[in-house]
This record gives C-alpha cells, sequence and structure tokens, in this order.
C-alpha cells in the first residue's frame, strides 16, 4: 500500500495533465452558447468519476445545466460524506488583460493560469484524484457520494429541485466543499462562515431614444449620469451603507470575537501592494479583515450606457445600466434585501428618469460549527499534512447551496478549502498553485480517516 505522498509523488503529472485537460473546457454557464461545451464538461466530469471507481455515475439533466452523481458505498453502517463542487466558470472577459488564453492552462512559477483553476476545477478535482487514491489502496473509510454541478455562477436555479427530489439518494451525515480559500500553504485556516448574496441589475431610462448631446444636451437628464448619482448616494461618508433598514438584522461579533478574527496573520503593506493600491477603503470602524469577512457590502460589478466604441460619437444616452451585488452577513434574508434595494433605489430616482430594478439571484449566509466532529477532523487533517494546526477563518464570498443543504438535508458543511485570496478568482489570469492542488490531494484522505475515527 503506497501511502498518500507516495501515491501523489509518482502520479503527479497525470494529475496535472487531467486538470489541464477538464480546464480546456470554457464552461461558462452565464453564456448559452458555451450550452455544448457544458455538456462535454460534465460528460468528461461524469468519466473521470468512473475511472477513480465510483458507482452509479450519472449526468442527471435539468431544466438548466446537467449534474454528474457519483458514489461509492463501501458499507451502510459507516459515515457518508457528500463532495459537492461546480464545474462551470466565470466569463473569461476581458479576455485582452489575460497574459495567456484563459482556457489553454499555463504553468507559470508553479502556478496553473486558466479560468476555473481555483473556482472551482482544480478544488473539486482534488477529490476525485483523493478518491482515486482512497480506491486503489483500500483507504476508503467512508462511503462517498459526488454531487457537481454546472451552474454554481448563475446562483444555482435548478440545484435546488434537484436536491429536492433526490434526497434519498443525497443522505449523507456531512457535506464537504472546497471552493474557498486558506491563509496560506504556511498558515492552514477553515472557512467557518460565508456572506450570502443579493443581486440585482438597475435600468435607468431617460428620454426614449438616444440623443443629439448637442442638441439636447442641457435640456434633458442624461441616464448614466444620474445613475452614477443614484449609485453614489448608496454609501455615505462613513462608507456605510446607505439604505433604511439594511443593517437591522446584522448581529454583531463580540469584542471577543472580533478580537480572535483580526489574529489571522495580515499585512496591510503587502496586501496593498499586491492590488496595487496605495490605500483600502471600507466601512469606518472596521479593519480590512473585517470589513472582508464579517460585514455587508454593496458593489458594482458593472455599468454601462450610451457609446463606448472606438472614437467618440457625441451622444446623450436614452438608458444606462449597472449590475450590483450586495454581500451579506448572517442573519440578514436576501430576499429582504433586495426588495429594501429595489424600494430605496425606486425612491430617491428623480422624476426625470424612470427606474427599474431587476432582482437576479441570490442566497443566504451561513455560520458552520466549529465543535463538531467533521471540523474537528478537518482540523487533525490540515494539522498533520501542513505541520501546523489551522485557525478559523470568516470568507468573504458566497455559496449559496450551502444554506440550502442545511434547510433540505439537514446537515453542515466543512468548508475544505485550499486556494489563496490572490488567485484572481473572477478576474483576468485566474490562477491556482500546483502545491496547493497537490496538498489537497494528500490532505483529503486524512479527512475521512479522522472522520471515521472519530463517529466510531
Amino acid at each position: 500500500m503506497q501511502t498518500i505522498k507516495e501515491y501523489v509523488q509518482s502520479n503527479k503529472d497525470r494529475f496535472l495533465e487531467e486538470l489541464f485537460a477538464l480546464l480546456r473546457f470554457p464552461s461558462i454557464s452565464a453564456d448559452s452558447k458555451y450550452k455544448e461545451d457544458i455538456v462535454k464538461t460534465a460528460s468528461f466530469v461524469a468519466d473521470k468519476l468512473k475511472e477513480a471507481g465510483a458507482d452509479k455515475v450519472e449526468v442527471c439533466p435539468t431544466a438548466g445545466n446537467p449534474i454528474v452523481y457519483g458514489e461509492k458505498i463501501v458499507d451502510p453502517s459507516l459515515p457518508t460524506v457528500l463532495v459537492y463542487g461546480h464545474y462551470d466558470v466565470q466569463p473569461a472577459d476581458p479576455l485582452e488583460l489575460w497574459d495567456t488564453p484563459p482556457f489553454e492552462p499555463t504553468v507559470r512559477n508553479g502556478k496553473i493560469y486558466a479560468r476555473g483553476a481555483a473556482d472551482d476545477k482544480g478544488q473539486f478535482y482534488m477529490h476525485v484524484k483523493a478518491f482515486e487514491y482512497m480506491m486503489k489502496n483500500n483507504a476508503l473509510s467512508c462511503n462517498i457520494k459526488f454531487m457537481i454541478e454546472g451552474e454554481e455562477e448563475v446562483g444555482s436555479a435548478h440545484l435546488g429541485d434537484f436536491v429536492k427530489a433526490n434526497k434519498d439518494r443525497l443522505k449523507n451525515d456531512v457535506i464537504v466543499i472546497s471552493d474557498t480559500s486558506m491563509i496560506s500553504l504556511e498558515q492552514p485556516s477553515i472557512e467557518t462562515g460565508l456572506r450570502g448574496l443579493s443581486y440585482v441589475e438597475v435600468e435607468v431610462t431617460g428620454p426614449n431614444r438616444d440623443l443629439h448631446s448637442g442638441v439636447y444636451g442641457g435640456a434633458v437628464a442624461n441616464p448614466a449620469t444620474v445613475l452614477t448619482k443614484l449609485i453614489a448616494s448608496l454609501h455615505d461618508d462613513n462608507n456605510h451603507i446607505a439604505i433604511p433598514g439594511f443593517y437591522d438584522d446584522v448581529i454583531e461579533l463580540s469584542k471577543e470575537e472580533r478580537e480572535a478574527l483580526n489574529k489571522a496573520p495580515f499585512d496591510i503593506e503587502e496586501y496593498k501592494a499586491d492590488l496595487g493600491i496605495d490605500e483600502v477603503w471600507g466601512e469606518k470602524g472596521y479593519t480590512s479583515i473585517e470589513r472582508a469577512g464579517i460585514r455587508p457590502t454593496l458593489e458594482v460589478n458593472g455599468i454601462w450606457g450610451g457609446y463606448i466604441g472606438e472614437g467618440a460619437k457625441t451622444v446623450l444616452p436614452s438608458k444606462a445600466y449597472a449590475k450590483i451585488s450586495m454581500r451579506l452577513v448572517p442573519n440578514q434574508n436576501s430576499e429582504k434585501i433586495t426588495n429594501l434595494f429595489k424600494k430605496h433605489f425606486e425612491t430617491i430616482a428623480p422624476a426625470y428618469v424612470n427606474v427599474e430594478v431587476k432582482p437576479h439571484h441570490g442566497g443566504e449566509p451561513v455560520v458552520t460549527p466549529t465543535n463538531s466532529i467533521a471540523y474537528q477532523a478537518a482540523e487533525k487533517a490540515l494539522e498533520e499534512s501542513f505541520n501546523k494546526k489551522p485557525i478559523p477563518t470568516r470568507g468573504g464570498g458566497s455559496i449559496p447551496i450551502v444554506a440550502l443543504f442545511e434547510k433540505e438535508l439537514n446537515v453542515k458543511t466543512v468548508l475544505l478549502g485550499f486556494g489563496l485570496d490572490s488567485d484572481n478568482l473572477h478576474s483576468p489570469n485566474e490562477k491556482y498553485g500546483i502545491e496547493n492542488y497537490l496538498k489537497g490531494i494528500e490532505t483529503i484522505p486524512l479527512f475521512f480517516k479522522y472522520y471515521a475515527e472519530l463517529n466510531k
């Protein structure tokens, strides 16, 4: 029997080549023209699960993109782990900012550069390879189920229906998700909470057509100008979100909890240098760690209107648009926040424009327990693998299905992520460290080992 370290070392080139093949599929869920690539990606994932040793592997159709399911039940009396991941990726735009093509994986300085490298292809594929090792070395100490979906980046619109219709098939004792980050390879960590999400699109309409800015400028309101003023008013001078009722349900952390959170290694100068900024920004009275993890936010994700092509066109646009996301903290509700935003934005709109707010998708914030057997197993696995005890952190991102799983399947989740905040998620030049990828494969079997032991 090979140890996991020996197995990874002797198979690392193959593990990388398989991941590269997966990364070459442009499985962009936000754009329907990639539908065929989505189907091909799902088929690839299913094939790799079968090769690794999974039974009952199926590409399950939904009203949207397919879900890949597979399982290996070694003994019904043993605990069952459900591994969740997603094979869909964000759009690669703007393409001109990529140093190398987004769907042609390239290795530079020990990092794999490709769209989806860290979010989430590289991270969920670690579980497939860890499963392969456990099967080949008779080391699978728990039952395992896989559910890899293709719509996470667009809100997992059809996952809820699938989960509700397959509760018996998905029955498990714990869900493990590797779609989050750790502090560093030198200091492992486990995320114990995620923010929720409310995502909307706003449309501001002025005149019934684009106008000549010389003939009409100064006499007719410009929707682009109005939109920017409306957006600017959504934060006050302390960078506090200025929507009435927005903070009503926010639970403030205690002084002790905040002090514990800020003990995580964090170099503000290194942070600024990495981002190429001279100063940080955020809600007054909170540290950067707190702003990015335990406080709600409102961000403009995109804004456009009028002429944006090459050269000049003196036009007063008829319409202007923006996409806005709000990250939510425990006890906030995405539907309530969406309604508060809609009411406020429509109320503050001046009479010389019309405003429409279109809700897009959302999800609820979650906190995962640190006193559970699953958390203890993850803690022991990381400590053995990294020779350093992991510390708990709060994640600033959102995985809406975590709350869905808890509601529908009545189980908690362990966020066993191996990415880094600096991996350029959702940005050009997304990357994932080869060492992170291989270290994840090494660590996952240890989680299964300790989870089984602690459940005896």
